[in-house]
């Protein structure tokens, strides 16, 4: 596919590798060779950027041989052999060596790209504690700044200042340390990244003993996650002397905080762990991260005293598929133990807010409408456990069915075997005769016996719903409990007003609708409630999502929400890249397409069920990507402004005006549906 879309480099992505060579013990040859046939692959497997272990030329552990002319001779021929190689190859390769300059040796990283030697920065931090012994060789970089070094006859840029950028590639820009330098409480990358560096890289030999593999791990997450930024970490492997110590030869990917590859550990072949970071997200949560600045302007603004050392990447725009998992459903983690984990703390979340909400408001009831869908169903069971939490009776939850125009009977027979299962105090009010009087009233033709199910017809049975819910709870001294999801509100799909938008306590509005269904799943299978809730509640997961404003038609299909506003499947991707992160429409329908093309690729949350498992191509993403972003942007801004309190409960972000969404209420979708059909084939 020629198009620029299918190109991981129109999205702002930059093909990352750690390299794992074969090491020696001293044998510069075979460590150049081991280096450029990891290179070729590299190169074969349209990667940009390289990291090798610390000294992967120079060999680390040995010792006293440092200090030998012959070895560092050879180092200087291993580095021109590599240069020479590079010439023809599309990654830039971090290398490892030690170099002589000034009467002193340094543990440095060398960036070498298409036949030339970028820069070289050396190691701050020496390790001379337990089994290290580096400043009985090395000098430290600290304070060895604006300099240069001659390499094999040609004057290079030489310090702990560099940061090196593609001029031809935006985001590309990436800074060098070495192995102890991010272990030290001042690790040089975070001023690296407050100079602009996206990516940060880590040479390291670092020796295996137990329980320092998850330690590693910890770091880069940790500093991924502080300096916002990807960090590429490559630890050397078997070959290296085994005299005092072992290699195990770990290479990691993390991006702001997440580890997104891993390399196997004490392979006796060469590896080469790839992954694709994405550099557009990494500048959003910059600008979305005020402390980001704020650390740069403390730290005297970093740029301003590093030397951006830029090269030309020439990049080839083609489709090279994509290094990198993408979770169909951002809000649920695939990992069983992660998932569990969320579901636990987004459901206390919940029933805490609730609790605190109930004793400050001196609320003595919870009235909550119970329609036997799915929002309604999460919020009741909320309910319960915060009266449970209170000690408080669940008789003091006053729910109501209310049954319009359209209401099924296996939805209301549903609301009903809850209701009864959890305990509560259930009632039903049937809304039709008033909502028959007020369309009346209004001079509606459905009075007049028209099948005219307008949004007027819908509304007005939403609306008295919520009437009902406000006049039952000033009667019975208790709050109204919202029902409506935060895929609700991204959407625009509630009535505004009196209607199902509004709430004394919106106890759902920081919960997407997919996750929804797995914290019903979790409260079932943690054995939240009973053996008569857990039935009841399996039923309502498996029935069709609808309003049931309209009645069914001639063929009996009930209204479906998913076919009028799409899968919520989708809509819950598109809401957190939108949200979370502000990406350009393309690069979601980028994400999106290799995320749901194929239901047979990748991993599903465990428990989703088998016909849930599908498949969207690009068209389908495209078309409700559109409608989507029109509806977000355009035409539901002014439900959001006025939503009523609820807890956030995803970092995926929250839509409240005074929590993490402010926008105009009369904004408009042009720019983002624009960009949209202009990117997108």
């Amino acid at each position: 596919m020629t198009h620029p879309f299918y190109a991981i480099h129109s999205h702002g992505l930059i093909r990352v590798a750690a390299a794992t060579p074969r090491a020696s013990v001293g044998d510069t040859g075979a460590n150049a060779e081991a280096t450029i046939a990891l290179a070729r692959e590299a190169d074969a497997k349209g990667v940009d950027l390289v990291v090798f272990p610390e000294l992967n030329l120079t060999s680390y552990a040995i010792d006293d041989l440092h200090l030998q002319t012959a070895q560092q001779r050879a180092t200087l021929a291993a580095i021109a052999t590599v240069v020479e190689a590079s010439a023809t190859l599309r990654p830039v390769l971090l290398v490892g060596a030690a170099l002589v300059r000034n009467g002193r040796l340094y543990n440095c990283a060398l960036a070498i790209a298409r036949g030339r030697v970028l820069g070289v920065v050396p190691k701050t931090f020496l390790p001379n504690y337990r089994e290290f012994y580096e400043k009985r060789w090395f000098a430290s970089g600290v304070g060895m700044t604006g300099l240069t070094i001659d390499l094999n006859g040609e004057d290079v840029p030489f310090g702990t200042d560099l940061i090196f950028a593609a001029r031809d590639l935006p985001g590309f820009v990436f800074h060098a340390e070495i192995c102890e330098d991010y272990w030290a409480p001042t690790p040089p990358s975070t001023a690296g990244a407050l100079a602009g560096a996206l990516i940060c890289c880590n040479l390291s030999a670092s020796n295996i003993v137990i329980g320092k593999a998850r330690d590693r791990a910890m770091l880069a997450a940790a500093q991924s996650a502080r300096a916002v930024c990807a960090y590429v970490y490559s630890a050397a492997g078997p070959g290296e002397s085994t005299t005092e110590v072992a290699w195990d030869g770990q290479g990691l990917v993390h991006e702001l905080g997440e580890q997104i590859a891993e390399s196997a550990r004490f392979s006796t072949e060469p590896e080469l762990v790839v992954a694709d970071v994405d550099c557009e997200r990494i500048t959003q949560e910059r600008l979305r991260t005020g402390t980001f600045n704020d650390a740069a302007v403390f730290a005297g603004n970093p740029e301003t005293r590093f030397r951006r050392i830029g090269f030309d990447h020439a990049a080839v725009v083609e489709d090279t598929g994509l290094e990198r998992a993408i979770r169909r459903f951002p809000f649920v983690p695939n990992d069983p133990t992660r998932r569990d984990d969320d579901c636990y703390e987004a459901f206390n979340i919940q029933v805490e807010a609730l609790s605190k909400r109930l004793v400050a408001a001196h609320a003595e009831t919870i009235v909550i409408g119970v329609s036997g869908g799915l929002d309604s169903t999460h919020a009741l069971i909320v309910a319960a456990k915060a009266m449970d939490r209170l000690g408080r009776p669940r008789s003091a939850i006053l729910g109501f069915t209310m049954p319009g125009f359209a209401t099924g009977e296996g939805t209301k027979a549903n609301a009903w075997a809850l209701m009864r299962a959890l305990g509560i105090t259930a009632e039903e009010i049937d809304i039709r005769p008033a909502a028959t009087r007020m369309l009346e009233d209004i001079g509606h033709p459905f009075s007049e016996g028209e099948p005219a199910y307008d949004i007027t017809f819908e509304n007005v049975q939403a609306g008295l719903r919520t009437d009902y819910l406000f006049r039952l709870a000033n009667q019975r001294r208790g709050i109204v409990l919202g029902t409506g999801d935060l895929s609700e509100m991204a959407l625009g799909w509630c009535t505004y007003g009196v209607g199902d938008q509004m709430s004394h306590y919106a106890v759902n509005c920081g919960v997407p609708k997919t996750l929804i269904q797995f914290l019903i799943r979790w409260c079932i299978r943690t054995d939240q409630y009973d053996a008569a809730t857990d039935a009841i509640l399996s039923t309502i997961l498996a029935q069709e999502i609808s309003p049931e404003l309209v009645p069914a038609g001639a063929d009996g299909a009930l209204q479906s929400t998913e076919s009028m506003i799409g899968p919520y499947a989708l809509n819950d991707f598109f809401a957190h890249y939108v949200i979370r992160y502000g990406l350009a429409p393309s690069k979601i329908a980028f994400l999106a397409w290799h995320a749901w093309r194929d239901a047979s690729v990748g991993a599903w949350p465990e428990d989703l069920p088998a016909d849930a498992r599908v498949a969207y191509d690009l068209p389908t993403i495209r078309h409700w990507l559109e409608k989507f972003l029109f509806r977000f942007f355009t035409t539901s801004q002014f439900k959001r402004s006025a939503m009523p309190n609820g807890p956030k409960v995803s970092a995926g972000g929250a839509l409240s005006p005074r929590g993490d969404w402010r926008a105009p209420s009369d904004g408009i979708a042009t720019a983002w549906i624009e960009e949209l059909r202009s990117s997108v084939p």
